[in-house]
């Protein structure tokens, strides 16, 4: 296991050098720039090439990467282009407040949802069923930021039960209870998509698993039906779905940024659509790594799971499954 999870993570050193020199080739390949973003009718052409150099956007794009890549490995994320502010300073509040809401969204949808796989995958075509289908189907077909307004309107300008956007009422801040108002629509929004997908996932998984000759054989000898779901089928049936969560686990800290634009919630996926409109270079470079950090941990984090969950698996020796 100890060797295993050193060549990943020394993989992993390649895999994000990769990201960033790709994303930082994409993000300067983008039309316009901070630059093009400070016009104004009393800047001359020649202040803007000024100020350019000045910000050292005038150098080849290589020298500019690896200064950053320089600034970066040193704990320098860099300044913003407009106020030169630290990106520090502005990112890492953002990250804990998606956090907030991605994570109770995540965890709510889950304890829902698997729960509820399992059980409908006893019951296939049952009350229970058809409804999780029309969850599931509505899940996927409705746009979440559409949802969001249409929760906005009813319970906030109509009925007047739920603050309208924000992560917190003016001068509330610290406030637990206000914070659960208004975490009450945009998690709502963002189960939704959740709950579609993880009950599908955990339904179809289980029905693959019961449908084994080693379930059959436990039925056949008499096994009690809580006995064969809960000890012999369960395990099996978590596989499939850790390499799901295992996967969604990089949007916890990513975070839904249509939803929160809607919500005006504080997270970093509402400050990268702003940073986009900005061209702020360092930000939206500080924002993918992150990103790209929290896919390499949940794909990690899914591996070592696997072995966790099914013994069968041995992480690191020939023939393992991720070996």
């Amino acid at each position: 296991m100890t060797e295993y999870l050193v060549r990943r993570l020394l993989q992993s050193v390649l895999v994000l050098f990769l990201i960033t020199l790709v994303a930082f080739g994409l993000i300067h390949a983008a039309p316009g720039g901070p630059t093009q973003m400070m016009l104004s009718p009393g800047l001359s052409p020649e202040a803007l090439k000024v100020q350019a150099h000045n910000l050292g956007l005038d150098q080849p794009i290589h020298i500019q990467y690896f200064r950053w890549l320089g600034n970066m490995l040193q704990g320098d994320l860099g300044h913003t282009f407009k106020n030169n502010m630290p990106v520090g300073d502005i990112l890492w509040p953002t990250v804990g407040n998606t956090l907030v809401l991605m994570g109770v969204a995540w965890l709510l949808s889950l304890i829902i949802a698997i729960p509820w796989g399992i059980y409908n995958s006893t019951s296939t075509y049952g009350i229970s069923d058809q409804i999780a289908s029309f969850v599931s189907y509505v899940g996927f077909a409705m746009p979440a930021f559409w949802f969001g307004i249409l929760l906005q309107e009813l319970f906030a300008l109509k009925l007047n039960w739920l603050p309208l956007s924000d992560m917190w009422a003016m001068g509330q801040e610290g406030n637990i209870g206000n914070l659960i108002l208004h975490l009450l629509m945009p998690v709502t929004v963002l189960s939704l998509g959740f709950l579609a997908a993880y009950v599908k996932y955990s339904r179809s998984s289980m029905l693959e698993v019961l449908d084994q000759d080693y379930i059959r054989t436990a039925r056949a000898k008499g096994v009690a039906e809580r006995k064969v779901i809960f000890r012999h089928a369960l395990r099996n049936a978590l596989i499939p779905i850790i390499t799901i969560l295992g996967l969604d686990l990089p949007i916890l800290v990513g975070g839904a940024a249509l939803t929160e634009r809607v919500f005006n919630w504080p997270g970093m996926g509402r400050l990268f659509i702003e940073m986009a409109v900005a061209r702020e270079y360092s930000v939206l470079m500080a924002i993918t790594m992150v990103t790209a950090v929290m896919v390499i941990i949940g794909n990690l984090v899914a591996d070592v799971l696997y072995a966790v969950v099914d013994p069968r698996v041995q992480l690191g020796r020939k023939g393992g499954k991720a070996a």
